[in-house]
């Protein structure tokens, strides 16, 4: 993590997000966001509200070997940006994935409202997927079936009802 001596209140808060990630503590990474806060990476590439903190709480529960690091966090009163890396096996494969991704924040009342997460998909399907994501992980319809399988996992996950609870 980033020192934390003089940093934006915002800063600070994309800061204790990504200790709580590494701690696995869904709940607490939940609690950084407004009650309508919107998400999108390209696994999940639109969450709102709830359904956000039902995402961490579950990636956080399955993933018994998760490791994440973060860095190069900057925010102002508005916007922030931090880099991150997650280290874990893909549970559907049993393949070993180093994910670095680029996060972007926008803020209100001291709380995340927005949170974009990029990543090279196609770098991740290779890791993940082994073979086929290496032949076929930058299709669209490749990504298309990840997402509808992350969606339907998340879904069963928050009871159902989308996280919305």
């Amino acid at each position: 993590m980033s020192g934390g001596g003089d940093l934006h209140p915002n800063a600070l808060l994309v800061k204790r997000f990504y200790q709580a990630f590494a701690r696995r503590d869904g709940v607490a990474m939940a609690a950084c966001y407004t009650a309508n806060a919107r998400f999108s990476d390209p696994v999940f590439p639109a969450l709102t509200g709830a359904q956000i903190g039902a995402m961490w709480r579950m990636l956080c529960q399955r993933a018994a070997d998760l490791e994440v690091t973060c860095s190069a966090i900057v925010a102002d009163d508005a916007r922030g940006r931090a880099r991150w890396e997650a280290r874990y096996t893909f549970s559907a494969t049993g393949r070993r994935v180093h994910n670095v991704i680029d996060a972007d924040f926008v803020f209100d009342a001291g709380l995340i409202a927005v949170h974009t997460d990029r990543f090279d998909f196609w770098r991740w399907s290779r890791m993940a997927l082994g073979a086929a994501g290496v032949l076929l992980g930058w299709t669209p319809r490749v990504r298309r079936k990840v997402q509808a399988q992350a969606r339907a996992g998340l879904d069963a996950f928050a009871g159902g009802d989308g996280g919305k609870r």
